[in-house]
C-alpha cells in the first residue's frame, strides 16, 4: 500500500536576512544581508551570519531554565507558525502532534559564557543549566513552549541535522504515529564552531564564495526554520527523500560524490520522477574547495541536461544543523509563494575550469508556471559522509 503524501504548512525563520518572512523575502530578492559581519574572535577576525533581530527570553519560569541564544531563535521562529500549531492541536489533541528538530551545537554559547563567567568569579553563574546547552534539548523545549505531549527528538548529524529532520517526520506521519509534526532545526553561532571551523582552514575571513575559483571557505551562522507538516492537503507537498552514509572521512567528503550521489537519486526515485522534472535545486555549496568540488561532479551526473542552482549560504552564513530546513525554507517559498523569485547564486563570478560548468541564478529568474506539478530540490552533506536530499511539490 502507498504511503500517504505529507504537506508543509506554515514557515517560520529567523537568520541573518532578517527575523521574519516579511523581512526575509524582500531581503532575499535583493541577495542583501545585513547579518553577514566581522566578529571578533579568540583566533582572530571571522566572517559569520549573525542574526540581528531582537529575541525574547523564554516565556515562563517553567521554561527558564532552558534560556538560551539558541532556544530563543527557536522560540522567534515557533511564534511564527504558532497559529497553525493551535489550531492543529485543536483538531488533533496536544498528543498527536509531534516535535522533530535538528541542531549542530544547540546551546553551547550558553556553555562557553558560563565557563567564562566561572574562570573569573569561581563558580557558574546562577542561571546556568545544563539544559541549555544540551544536544537534545530543542525539540522538548520545543514541546513544551508549545503546549504539545505527542513524540518529541533532537537530531544532530552535523549540516544535515535539520534536513534528517523531514525524513523523520514523515515516518512519525506515514505511520500514523502523529497527525501534525513541528519540523525544522536551529544553530547559535559559538566559539566551538567558528574556532573549530577555523583549525580545519576551512573558514573564510570575507563573505564565502561558492563554486568560485576563488573559493576559500565558509562562514559559519545562525538561525533558525520551523514548519508544520501534516497529512492535510497543502500547496506544498514533500514528494521525496533521499538519505545516505558513505562514511569516507570523519570531515572530507568523498571526492566524486559517490555517497551524496545516491541520497539524489533516492530522493528522485521516492518522488516517482525523472531528473529533468526538477526544476531548481538549493545546493550545499559551502564555499570549501572539496565541498563544491564534490556537489559540482555528482550534480553533472544527476542533471546532465542542466538545472538552475544556487547556493544561498553567502546571504545567512553556513548554519550548520539549521541549513538544512533554512533552504528547504527558500525552495518552498518559490513553490508557495508567486511573488518569490529563486533564490541568485551570490559569488564573484568567476567559474573554477576544474568544475563542471552549473546553471547558476545570477539574475532575477522565476519558476516558469508550467501546467502539471512542479518540483524543487535541496542538498545537504555533512562530516562522516551524511547525505541528505529533499523534493518538494505543488
Amino acid at each position: 500500500m502507498k504511503a500517504p503524501s505529507v504537506y508543509l504548512h506554515a514557515l517560520g525563520m529567523i537568520n541573518a536576512l532578517g527575523g521574519d518572512l516579511e523581512s526575509i523575502v524582500p531581503a532575499l530578492a535583493a541577495s542583501n544581508s545585513r547579518g553577514m559581519v566581522t566578529v571578533h574572535t579568540g583566533i582572530g577576525d571571522a566572517f559569520v551570519g549573525s542574526v540581528l533581530a531582537p529575541l525574547d527570553r523564554a516565556p515562563s519560569a517553567d521554561l527558564a531554565r532552558y534560556d538560551c541564544r539558541n532556544n530563543r531563535l527557536l522560540l522567534a521562529a515557533l511564534a511564527q507558525i504558532a497559529p497553525a500549531v493551535d489550531a492543529a492541536r485543536e483538531r488533533y489533541g496536544a498528543h498527536r502532534i509531534g516535535v522533530v528538530l535538528g541542531t549542530s551545537t544547540s546551546g553551547i554559547e550558553a556553555a562557553e559564557a558560563a565557563f567564562v563567567y566561572q574562570a573569573q568569579a569561581g563558580d557558574l553563574p546562577a542561571n546556568f543549566n545544563y539544559r541549555q546547552m544540551e544536544i537534545g534539548t530543542a525539540a522538548p523545549f520545543a514541546a513544551a513552549a508549545l503546549g504539545l505531549h505527542g513524540p518529541a527528538f533532537t537530531i544532530s548529524t552535523a549540516c544535515t541535522s535539520s534536513a534528517k529532520a523531514f525524513a523523520s517526520a514523515r515516518r512519525l506521519l506515514q505511520l500514523q504515529l502523529c497527525d501534525a509534526v513541528v519540523v525544522g532545526g536551529v544553530d547559535s553561532l559559538c566559539e566551538l564552531t567558528v574556532q573549530g571551523f577555523a583549525s580545519l582552514e576551512s573558514t573564510s575571513g570575507v563573505r564565502t564564495n561558492p563554486m568560485s575559483r576563488n573559493r576559500c571557505g565558509i562562514n559559519v551562522g545562525e538561525g533558525a526554520a520551523v514548519f508544520l507538516m501534516s497529512r492535510d492537503e497543502a500547496a506544498v507537498r514533500l514528494a521525496g527523500v533521499g538519505e545516505s552514509s558513505d562514511a569516507h572521512h570523519i570531515s572530507s567528503p568523498d571526492p566524486q560524490g559517490v555517497g551524496g550521489e545516491v541520497a539524489l537519486r533516492d530522493a528522485i526515485a521516492d518522488a516517482g520522477i525523472a531528473p529533468s522534472s526538477i526544476a531548481y535545486v538549493n545546493l550545499h555549496a559551502t564555499a570549501t574547495r572539496k565541498n563544491d568540488e564534490m556537489e559540482a561532479s555528482l550534480m553533472s551526473r544527476v542533471f546532465p541536461d542542466g538545472v538552475a542552482t544556487s547556493g544561498t549560504k553567502p546571504l545567512t552564513g553556513h548554519q550548520l544543523g539549521a541549513a538544512g530546513a533554512t533552504e528547504l525554507g527558500f525552495a518552498w517559498l518559490t513553490l508557495a509563494r508567486d511573488d518569490v523569485a529563486l533564490p541568485r547564486h551570490v559569488w564573484d563570478g568567476e567559474a573554477d575550469p576544474a568544475l563542471p560548468a552549473l546553471d547558476l541564478v545570477e539574475s532575477e529568474r522565476f519558476l516558469p508556471r508550467a501546467a502539471g506539478t512542479q518540483y524543487v530540490m535541496s542538498n545537504s552533506f555533512a562530516f562522516g559522509g551524511s547525505n541528505v536530499s529533499l523534493i518538494l511539490a505543488r
